[in-house]
């Protein structure tokens, strides 16, 4: 640990580096607004704390000795690395920063394609976006705001609904034109299902849940791939592996480009969706406010 007594006072320091830049007492005293007496004093001042010589008098000038080159280059690197970190600090200052935390699904297939929009309309925010596999992860994480998929009963956040939950079948055309058409929910048994694997305390739709509120059976014909991540899902249901169970507002762009084919017929809906969440120290925040109230007028 350094005592104030093993270190000069900085403006020597400056005085030195001017000066060796410049190798001039002249040229430092023109670039730090004062006198060339002023500044050689500085330097004999920094030369007998140190009890060396930095610099050598020469004709019309100076130059460096061995230890004058030593103590630039500290000097140099030192007072670079000061602005660095004082220009850092102040545009942190100056820049919003907002961290959103969401589910890799929501990330990739909903919130990704639109937040270009958000920082054209608002250049200055800085977005950090955190991404779990599920809410758990995301609760825990230490956020502005999170986008999570449940019943919008979350102890310690204050939520707002974005949008209900709303599931139907979907696959690719390839796979529709070998095991279509699909008259009714049966139909669907007789082909590959894709499963998204839920945790106990999950919210989302699965297969059972849907053919019960159908009155259909549920009887499926072969085995089913389970995921436990619903972007790996979706890629499966466009490589034509099996049907799966879609949430309409993470589609809207495969079934768009025609990557899936949809049977709304067989939807069905719940009061569960995906909510907005903030900490309660975090509502009055306006870059948060900010945020939120785009996100739902999008919705």
């Amino acid at each position: 640990m350094l005592n104030d007594g093993d270190m000069p006072p900085l403006q020597m320091l400056v005085v030195f580096e001017s000066s060796a830049r410049h190798l001039s007492f002249t040229g430092a005293a023109r670039e730090l607004g004062t006198t060339q007496p002023a500044i050689s004093q500085q330097v004999k001042a920094l030369e007998a704390f140190l009890g060396v010589m930095l610099f050598r008098r020469v004709y019309r000038g100076v130059e460096l000795t061995d230890e004058g080159h030593i103590l630039l280059k500290t000097t140099q690197s030192s007072f670079s690395e000061i602005r660095k970190t004082i220009s850092f600090i102040r545009n942190k200052r100056d820049t919003p920063r907002l961290n959103v935390a969401t589910d890799f699904a929501f990330a990739a297939y909903w919130l990704m394609p639109r937040l270009p929009e958000f920082r054209r309309l608002y250049p200055n925010v800085e977005i950090r976006l955190h991404t779990s596999q599920s809410n758990a992860d995301v609760a825990l994480q230490d956020i502005d705001l999170a986008i999570v998929f449940s019943d919008g009963v979350h102890k310690g956040l204050v939520t707002e609904k974005l949008f209900e939950e709303e599931v139907f079948p979907v696959c690719s055309p390839r796979l529709l034109a070998e095991y279509g058409p699909f008259a009714t929910l049966e139909d669907l048994t007789q082909a590959p299902l894709l499963k998204l694997h839920a945790q106990p305390d999950e919210k989302w739709m699965v297969w059972e849940r849907l053919f019960a509120q159908h009155n259909a059976a549920w009887s499926p014909a072969q085995t089913m791939m389970e995921f436990d991540n619903y972007t790996l899902l979706v890629q499966a249901a466009i490589a034509g592996q099996g049907v799966a169970l879609g949430w309409s507002a993470l589609l809207d762009d495969m079934l768009n480009n025609q990557l899936l084919v949809a049977f709304p017929e067989f939807k069905t809906q719940s009061s569960n969706g995906y909510f907005s969440a903030v900490p309660p120290a975090k509502v009055e925040d306006l870059t948060v406010q900010l945020f939120k109230e785009w996100l739902h007028q999008l919705c």
